[in-house]
């Protein structure tokens, strides 16, 4: 099957749906180059709304998380920990925020280096990802059976939500056997 663009009834979904039905999509950057990345999504989070202790919305929509509040099928780029940037795709209806936290895709475990390997800023935020040239997600008829588990690095939740298993991983089985090392810029090397 060819590969196709997921269009806006896929995002328009609840995130408990859209999350675990974003495993084994192809996350494609086109970047300024013309070059394009294509990775297999591996593992999602899902962030449901106000109610979600666990969830950027919970203090309600702010500038940082107005994006969150957008129609599905936008991005949701911010920085963590003043170091790496994370995307989501956010998902539901508009004023209903709800997001899929890309965390990993083929090669790349975890959602800093998703992000620093496929060169994703906070300048893709906000993006359609229906319609953008720069971002978007493929469907190729894969359908990978997929594991749960707690969702990482919310311990400020309440115990509710860290327990809740929002987590959805690929089996073995779409992992390659080893993870792709992304060499440092050699600018950034400390002075001895």
């Amino acid at each position: 099957m060819k590969s196709k663009r997921l269009d806006s009834d896929f995002y328009t979904r609840d995130v408990l749906e859209v999350a675990p039905d974003l495993i084994g999509k192809i996350l494609v950057r086109r970047l300024p180059t013309g070059e394009e990345l294509r990775f297999r999504i591996t593992e999602t989070e899902a962030y449901r709304g106000v109610e979600d202790t666990g969830c950027h919305a919970k203090a309600g929509k702010t500038k940082r998380t107005e994006t969150l509040y957008m129609k599905g099928g936008h991005t949701y780029v911010y920085l963590c920990y003043g170091v790496h940037h994370l995307i989501n795709a956010v998902t539901g209806a508009e004023e209903q925020p709800q997001a899929a936290l890309l965390r990993g895709v083929e090669g790349f475990y975890g959602p800093g280096r998703l992000t620093k390997a496929m060169q994703i800023t906070k300048d893709l935020n906000a993006i359609d990802l229906t319609k953008s040239d720069e971002i978007w997600i493929e469907d190729d008829g894969t359908k990978p059976k997929y594991v749960t588990g707690k969702r990482i690095g919310i311990d400020y939740a309440d115990e509710f939500y860290r327990n809740i298993e929002w987590r959805f991983t690929a089996p073995s089985e779409i992992k390659p056997k080893k993870t792709i090392k992304i060499k440092a810029d050699s600018s950034k090397k400390k002075k001895a």
